[in-house]
């Protein structure tokens, strides 16, 4: 095989695999936003809640005089005008809880204080955890997947898309390992504690 031959092979391979690069990479557009959104939401789940907004509203009443819990939550629901709640609880004897479908509202007798609280979806964001935790399950955990190996097609493909002191056998190769160092360094902490 020649030179020439050979060169031609190598064009045309790097060739498919910038054109596979290109257009799975715009097909995973959409998922990639909504898995990248989604990751930075569940990372700090333990900050605030990414699929619920609470608004809480704070209410003065007359203060209630402080008796068993049944008249205290009568008496509360009258002056707040609300429904008869699913469910209430006295953790002290100042304090009444009622509980609503999805929403509560806690009554502070002697202060007059009644403070509301109403979840509220965060819609896209919502939708947005809902496909990336995997909660359809059936046909969308197969979409996942093949969503995850496109995104090693990607990664693999990338590698190739440059070529030269630009490319993997340049400068390519010390970013490819500077990638790998921060998960190494991790799971190296991981065990020296």
């Amino acid at each position: 095989m020649s030179t020439g031959d050979r060169s031609r092979r190598r064009f045309r391979w790097r060739y498919w695999n910038n054109v596979l690069h290109r257009d799975l990479g715009y097909l995973v557009v959409a998922l990639t936003i909504i898995y990248a959104v989604s990751g930075i939401a569940v990372n700090h789940v333990h900050d605030w809640n990414p699929n619920y907004s609470i608004d809480r509203i704070e209410r003065k009443i007359e203060p209630i005089e402080i008796s068993d819990r049944t008249t205290m939550v009568a008496e509360a629901i009258s002056r707040l005008g609300l429904p008869q709640p699913n469910e209430s609880f006295r953790p002290d004897p100042a304090t009444l809880q009622l509980f609503y479908d999805g929403w509560s509202v806690e009554v502070h007798a002697v202060e007059g204080v009644a403070l509301e609280e109403r979840p509220r979806e965060r819609i896209v964001l919502r939708d947005m955890n809902f496909l990336h935790l995997n909660h359809p399950r059936g046909v969308w955990t197969w979409v996942a997947d093949v969503y995850a190996f496109l995104l090693l097609f990607m990664a693999v493909t990338g590698m190739f898309v440059l070529k030269g002191r630009q490319g993997l056998a340049g400068r390519g190769k010390w970013f490819i390992l500077a990638g790998l160092v921060v998960p190494l360094a991790f799971i190296a902490l991981r065990y020296l504690n």
